[in-house]
């Protein structure tokens, strides 16, 4: 990967955006979109969309959701410990313990996630999940007043973690779903910006909102670009650790390549295209059937007006809605090119309906 793209992405990852408080994260998507797309707009829910021949008809939406889980501020006790409630969905064995920061009109604050120590715990209790309720946060202050000064009711909250390189080309990260999804589609506008003279269609990179909260910010961002195609980019699981039931899941690895989805929330010309794509290529690719709805922003974009062409690409992740997701790079970079060659393979008349 080229420094610069890897700097986007590691500043992207580190930039704080949970559901509904994404703009810090948006504005790192911005200006980096800025220098090659003909237009950069954000829509009234906050999704920031990138965009190339934005004057054509016939338009292709990408959307990568930016925002990731996270936590809240709820309430501030009389001794000036935190209660909190989660942002998305939140794996609970993993927050007890865990370093944090509240993100304040002010900046950063730093705290902890505290719990009753196992010593002094039922034995049944500790063989239990505990509930969100029955941890707080610890700022150091001892007062409600004294925590007031710099936090409020309804600031969100993230682990502290940045972006680490493991062995190879594996990266370990917090918000890797799905700003990496969003790091795609910037990458994918920008190898296509100086083929803009062979593009036979708008192409609109969507890093959409709120999408850990009921695929919000890419609802209305479709029906607002009003697309013939739309692909969503987000992670799959992979299975490739021990405990993964293959048999159940599928088998799909780190390092080789997207994972083309396939099923009844994808639309038949797309998965072709996709596929016909990646062979052309030669970039290493995994099929997956979904029966039903991906639980993705292409489940929202598919079912936006009368209706669209939907796609899914799905990036191998380990480790999913936890603090230290793992992901390959060589996965990402490939899943943009594959998106840069699939859109540059549609032409002026071609018919996405199925038959």
């Amino acid at each position: 990967m080229r420094e610069e793209s890897y700097d986007f992405l590691a500043k992207l990852i580190e930039t704080p955006s949970p559901s509904g408080f994404e703009q810090p994260a948006a504005r790192v998507y911005r200006e980096y979109c800025e220098p090659f797309a003909d237009e950069v707009r954000t829509d009234i829910m906050g999704s920031t969309i990138a965009i190339l021949k934005p004057g054509l008809e016939r338009r292709v939406m990408l959307s990568g959701h930016i925002d990731e889980i996270g936590f809240m501020v709820t309430s501030i006790s009389k001794k000036g410990f935190i209660s909190f409630r989660t942002i998305g969905g939140i794996d609970m064995h993993l927050v007890p313990g865990k370093r944090i920061h509240i993100h304040t009109r002010k900046g950063k604050v730093f705290g902890v996630v505290g719990r009753t120590a196992i010593h002094l715990t039922e034995p049944d209790d500790r063989k239990k999940v505990g509930k969100v309720h029955s941890f707080w946060i610890d700022i150091g202050a001892k007062t409600k007043k004294a925590v007031e000064k710099l936090v409020e009711i309804g600031d969100p909250i993230t682990y502290v973690d940045t972006i680490d390189k493991l062995q190879g080309d594996l990266v370990a990260a917090r918000g890797l779903d799905d700003k990496m999804g969003a790091f795609i589609v910037a990458e994918t506008l920008r190898m296509l910006k100086p083929k803009t003279k062979q593009l036979k269609v708008g192409v609109h990179g969507v890093a959409s909102v709120q999408e850990e909260v009921g695929l919000r910010g890419a609802r209305a961002a479709a029906y607002g670009v009003d697309p013939l195609v739309g692909i969503a980019i987000d992670v799959g699981f992979a299975t490739d650790h021990p405990g993964s039931d293959t048999k159940r899941f599928g088998e799909y690895s780190l390092g080789k390549g997207p994972i083309i989805c396939r099923g009844a929330n994808i639309n038949p010309k797309v998965y072709e295209l996709l596929v016909k794509a990646a062979k052309k290529k030669k970039i290493p690719h995994q099929i997956q059937g979904i029966p039903g709805g991906t639980g993705t922003d292409a489940n929202a974009i598919q079912l936006t007006r009368a209706g669209v062409a939907a796609g899914l690409l799905s990036v191998p992740l380990r480790y999913m809605h936890t603090p230290v997701e793992v992901m390959a790079l060589k996965d990402i970079e490939n899943t943009a090119k594959l998106l840069a060659e699939f859109i540059l393979s549609i032409d002026k008349k071609m018919d996405f309906i199925p038959k």
